[in-house]
């Protein structure tokens, strides 16, 4: 092929990373897929199990198009795809619009530190001397005992809630928490703290609505 190369392949910790031109057409990206897969990347892509990632830039893909590129990798047994996902199209309106939520099941024992940018579900506990960082909210199905520090990177409009709330320190932007004994209320409900006004607030999971007052939408009644 000796027109401009529209699809570049990466080698990444996870596997390899498949860059996708967000400006030609779909119909092109695919036979250009198809001929890297066939004929100038075998070498690259023959071996054992190996995870692919697709980027597609800005393109805004249809469920349609994304399993016509599933289709056209899985002609190779070897190549799984992991993920299909367009570029977060930053909104100047929108701008606490939240990142996807990560979801690991474990448990943060003392002098771990867990980091990731965006929102996180942690299934497990926290325990005195574990830390949690994120750029986004926290949110832990088990007993927070450590530090969890949510908007990492400057953002006032996330949150921390847990099952059961026992941090030694809550941080949100730049706001740290009251001392931890203020923190205990006795109440078995699960529990959020959030910024209002600059100052750390807990309140129960269940008043978390008046927060954030995204509609809920029921389908197929």
């Amino acid at each position: 092929m000796t027109e401009k190369q529209h699809i570049t392949i990466k080698g990444v910790k996870e596997g390899l990373l498949f860059l996708l031109d967000d400006q030609c057409e779909f119909s092109a990206i695919l036979d250009e897929l198809q001929y890297k897969l066939e004929k100038t990347h075998q070498q690259v892509l023959t071996g054992p199990l190996i995870h692919i990632h697709v980027k597609l830039g800005s393109r805004q893909a249809s469920e349609e198009e994304k399993e016509q590129i599933r289709a056209v990798i899985r002609q190779r047994g070897n190549l799984l795809v992991q993920s299909i996902d367009s570029d977060k199209q930053e909104n100047a309106d929108n701008k606490g619009a939240s990142p996807e939520l990560k979801m690991l099941t474990g448990v943060i024992r003392s002098g771990q530190t867990l980091q990731h940018d965006g929102n996180l579900l942690l299934m497990g506990d926290v325990n005195p001397g574990g830390t949690l960082y994120c750029t986004g909210d926290i949110y832990v199905l088990g007993t927070l005992r450590g530090v969890a520090h949510a908007g990492s990177g400057g953002r006032t409009d996330v949150i921390i809630a847990a099952s059961l709330m026992r941090p030694t320190q809550l941080r949100i932007a730049d706001v740290i928490s009251r001392p931890p004994d203020e923190w205990i209320t006795g109440d078995a409900a699960m529990e959020f703290a959030y910024l209002a006004d600059g100052q750390m607030q807990i309140d129960k999971i269940s008043q978390l609505f008046r927060l954030r007052k995204d509609p809920i939408v029921f389908k197929g009644v």
